[in-house]
């Protein structure tokens, strides 16, 4: 699911790759950090699919906050080593540490209708979360065939990074609707101004 390119997204491939579009490092004057608060974070972890719809609230805090804004910062180390073929020892540590806790029992209940409906058999806890994003990226980062498809977004200030699942892997940004656009029309005015 897509969200506009101002707001939360997730359409990166990969639940771990859809926080580091949360730092709002894409171009344009969209805000700073799109988690940037409590209620931020809750909508993204419900919008990541980590916490169902339907769940009683989480009890998301600041320091829910700053632990998932700290392993934002670490998987942003993390993949972007990865495009360029490194890995950092301490930074695999940290990662493996937050891999730990136990992630959150998914369970299946029936809806208001008799439709099957996900639930989480216990609430989530912010570890738990965590780890659930940590072993994401784990298996990202230990699946050569996908390190080998992540893309950095070729639109112009952007550096978010996705999975390349297009066919002919020719994918070139982070949206079509966002810096893809950007570039069309940027091409679009330098073919009406022509050449200088």
């Amino acid at each position: 699911m897509a969200a506009s390119s101002y707001g939360l997204r997730f359409d990166t491939g990969r639940t771990c790759l859809d926080l580091l579009t949360t730092a709002g490092r894409g171009p344009g004057p969209g805000p700073a950090d799109l988690l940037g608060s409590a209620a931020g974070l809750a909508r993204w972890l419900v919008g990541a699919g980590l916490v169902p719809r339907g769940d009683p609230p989480l009890a998301v805090d600041d320091r829910w906050l700053e632990r998932f804004t700290a392993l934002r910062a670490l998987l942003h180390r993390m993949v972007h080593a990865a495009l360029d073929g490194r890995t950092d020892p301490a930074d695999v540590e940290r990662l493996n540490v937050l891999c730990l806790p136990p992630t959150p029992v998914p369970r299946l209940v029936l809806g208001p209708h008799g439709e099957p409906v996900r639930r989480l058999a216990a609430p989530a806890g912010c570890g738990g979360l965590l780890s659930a994003v940590a072993r994401d990226a784990a298996d990202l980062l230990t699946d050569p065939a996908t390190v080998a498809r992540l893309r950095q977004c070729e639109g112009e200030g952007c550096d978010l990074v996705y999975v390349d699942t297009s066919r002919g892997h020719r994918r070139r940004w982070c949206s079509g609707a966002a810096c893809g656009n950007r570039e069309r029309v940027a091409r679009h005015r330098r073919r009406a101004l022509g050449p200088a």
